[in-house]
């Protein structure tokens, strides 16, 4: 499972070429170096990789153009690992959770991005979002992780991206 990230909240025009590099390096280099190294092991045990990307994949908010970026990069590098490892019995897929109460949200929310009068009350409000009415909790991706990684019951699954967001892409936005 490739789960690394970061995220810079910054404007495009504001965001420096290192703030990039690093988001880079961390939520998109890092899956490629893992999968590459392990390889050997995973051809060996006809394992499955998972790879954490986010719903910034397929929608965005302003001030996360590295993020998403990274993400989107992460989504891609899914499906071409997939096809290239498919020979080897190793499955690839991904999952793109959307808001689920952890300290990297907590921390994003804290910079004041919906503007609220706290983290509990931003929280409530990306809840109200999804169709649930609710953020997700990291116990709800562990789940779907295991579920890809174990072979007994997806090993007809590769080169997928499982969206996990309560259903808050589901909706147009003019709605």
């Amino acid at each position: 499972m490739n789960n690394a990230a970061i995220q810079v909240s910054k404007p495009l025009l504001e965001t420096s070429a290192d703030d990039w590099d690093e988001v880079m390096a961390t939520n998109l280099r890092s899956a490629f170096l893992t999968a590459r190294h392990g390889h050997p092991l995973l051809r060996q045990s006809q394992g499955a990789i998972v790879n954490v990307s986010s719903v910034h994949a397929v929608a965005t908010s302003a001030g996360l153009a590295a993020y998403a970026a990274s993400k989107g990069g992460l989504a891609a590098l899914t499906r071409a690992m997939a096809i290239e490892f498919a020979p080897d019995r190793i499955r690839v897929n991904a999952i793109l959770p959307g808001a689920v109460d952890t300290p990297m949200l907590r921390a994003g929310l804290a910079r004041g991005h919906l503007g609220g009068a706290s983290v509990e009350e931003d929280l409530a409000e990306l809840g109200r979002r999804s169709l649930l009415g609710r953020v997700g909790k990291p116990v709800e991706i562990a789940r779907v992780i295991r579920f890809l990684a174990d072979g007994s019951l997806s090993s007809f699954i590769t080169g997928q991206l499982f969206i996990v967001d309560g259903g808050a892409t589901a909706r147009l936005s003019t709605e």
